[in-house]
């Protein structure tokens, strides 16, 4: 996944206000304790750290 599609994803499942903010504030505990930022600035596939923020949102699976 591409970073633009994850960040296109990201707004428009939480709202650009909100996404911007849970991608530097929110801690994923499956990412090692990082932020979505810091796990893909890490090199994380920005596919995991969706799916990761996914799970901790309760976003419907057909979404992931």
């Amino acid at each position: 996944m591409r970073l633009t599609e994850f960040r296109e994803l990201v707004e428009s499942q939480f709202g650009a206000v909100r996404a911007s903010s849970m991608l530097v504030d929110h801690v994923l505990t499956s990412m090692g304790g990082r932020t979505a930022e810091q796990a893909i600035e890490d090199g994380v596939d920005p596919r995991d750290v969706w799916r990761a923020l996914c799970a901790d949102f309760d976003v419907p699976r057909d979404r992931w």
